[in-house]
């Protein structure tokens, strides 16, 4: 079976598992709308039946306003990089600096937690949140965005701006790697071409996650660069970019603990492409990879350890992975955080013991499995997907945006958050307003139209036998495995948004070859 050893038919398969994936997204959407709105319908998680009509009308003036915008700045491409791309991130820089002021979001939740240990390891030197029943004792993988805010507000002024500007940075980071990667993936790195740039500079969950102090701007960076350098390195054979990768991907990880899943993709990638790589190199660029991968972790452990302020034993007892496990099995909220059922099982019934508590997730998690029927069980699964991938919002609404004022209304939950102070802006956005139900359907349709346009990309390039964004391609299905199982928020698939974006803009240009190919087709026939 010659095939099994022919790198193009591994690709081939990856792609096509992709394409259905996308079909399926696309195609549910016109049947359910995946909803967040926390003003409508609180922290959960809706699917409501779907307006076809009225997603269509999106989908074709987005299309339309596509064409326009594409058409208006294609003067830039005879324009040099070092002009547009300053300019580009520049005005975008401007818009997220607008935003932020304009919605001053206060921190709440995780956001807000991980702000005040930082504050109090900062004015008290407080590590007490790492005894038991302590924040970082059961969750310890976020003690690197403590430790990075710490040590941002011992250097520089101390105000939610100060962090947001830094986010901002992030973000202006993973737009240039956009811009990059599409480069590498155009086959054409020497031609001026800035739709990935632009659409990037441009993409509302990207202008308003700044708004979030917590990892999910800082790990998407991390972990888009790492993608790049990659990608460079198997183009270039330099090993200077997969060092730069390893340490990219262990930092990325640090922040954002999905890099395992970025880990796995760029491994298959190198080993696809080990003949062109050579053995020698390809294996001793996979060891770099992994060698690097778990060293952030290592070093913080050792430092806390050094410094006494927790022990080995300690370390061993936080929330085990199970408990996301256990979450993500769910039928009435099918895998989004259930209300803290999950939590209370490490919290009372083993006391925050994460190795006592093992066993009991896995005892709620076989529950879970043999009560419910293989039909339940599949709906569940279904929801799941569908809900995560296709809600398209990344839920700005809440991470975004923001909610209420800053006087929030009484007997509200203390999960709604609030502002810093009232502007037009956040007076626009009150509540479900029609501002933010429309740019909510708006930001929805234009994911469904990123997945239609990706798979356009994917099967022209199974025609051509082109397979030069297997990587991508592998991260994405990396991400649709992996959020099967665990607990669910859309906000988690944040740091896939550069990829889709990359996916979509080169099928948007392969939508207009194929639509110029066909115009010139039927004038000659004519």
């Amino acid at each position: 079976m010659p095939h099994l050893f022919n790198k193009t038919f591994y690709e081939k398969i990856f792609y096509v598992i992709l394409i259905a994936f996308f079909a399926l997204f696309f195609g549910a959407s016109f049947f359910v709308r995946a909803v967040y709105n926390f003003a409508a319908y609180g922290d959960n998680p809706v699917l409501q039946p779907q307006q076809p009509l009225g997603l269509l009308g999106l989908l074709l003036a987005l299309a339309a306003l596509a064409v326009l915008l594409h058409r208006a700045f294609r003067g830039l491409n005879r324009l040099r990089p070092r002009a547009v791309v300053p300019a580009v991130l520049a005005g975008s820089f401007i818009v997220q600096l607008g935003l932020i002021l304009l919605l001053p979001r206060l921190p709440t939740d995780d956001s807000r937690t991980v702000l005040s240990l930082a504050l109090g390891m900062l004015d008290r030197g407080d590590y007490s949140t790492f005894e038991p029943g302590g924040y970082l004792h059961m969750f310890p993988f976020n003690f690197p965005i403590v430790w990075y805010l710490k040590t941002l507000l011992a250097l520089l002024p101390d105000s939610y701006v100060t962090i947001k500007l830094f986010n901002i940075l992030f973000s202006l980071l993973t737009t240039l790697m956009v811009h990059l990667i599409y480069r590498e993936l155009s086959g054409r790195p020497r031609e001026n071409d800035y739709t990935a740039l632009l659409s990037a500079a441009c993409y509302v969950p990207a202008l308003l996650m700044p708004n979030l102090i917590y990892n999910d701007v800082i790990g998407t960076a991390l972990l888009t660069s790492a993608i790049y350098t990659v990608l460079r390195f198997v183009r270039t054979r330099h090993f200077g970019y997969i060092a730069a990768a390893s340490a990219l991907l262990a930092l990325g990880n640090a922040f954002r603990s999905i890099g395992a899943i970025v880990l796995i993709a760029a491994t298959l990638y190198v080993l696809l492409h080990l003949r062109r790589l050579g053995v020698r190199r390809g294996l001793l660029a996979l060891i770099v990879l992994a060698g690097l991968f778990p060293v952030p972790g290592w070093t913080q452990n050792a430092a806390l350890q050094a410094g006494g302020v927790t022990d080995a034993a300690s370390l061993k007892q936080a929330a085990p992975v199970y408990m996301w496990l256990n979450m993500g099995i769910d039928a009435e909220r099918f895998g989004f955080w259930d209300n803290g059922k999950s939590y209370l099982i490490y919290e009372h019934d083993a006391d925050f013991d994460g190795q006592a508590s093992v066993a009991l997730y896995k005892a709620s998690i076989a529950d879970k499995l043999s009560q419910a029927s293989p039909g339940e069980l599949l709906r569940m699964y279904a929801k799941k997907l569908i809900w995560v991938w296709t809600e398209g919002t990344y839920q700005i609404d809440r991470y975004g945006i923001g909610n209420e004022s800053s006087s929030p209304r009484p007997g509200a939950s203390s999960i709604a958050g609030s502002y810093a102070y009232d502007t037009w802006l956040t007076r626009l956005f009150q509540g479900d307003s029609p501002a933010r139900s429309g740019l909510l359907a708006l930001v929805h349709a234009s994911t469904i139209l990123m997945y239609l346009l990706s798979a356009v990309r994917l099967a022209t390039g199974i025609r051509a036998r082109r397979f030069g964004e297997v990587l991508p391609v592998l991260v994405l299905l990396g991400f649709i495995a992996f959020y099967l199982l665990w607990e669910i928020k859309s906000r988690y698939l944040y740091p896939v948004y550069p990829l889709l974006l990359v996916l979509s803009a080169l099928g948007f240009r392969d939508t207009l070859s194929l639509a110029g190919s066909w115009r010139l087709f039927n004038s000659k026939k004519n």
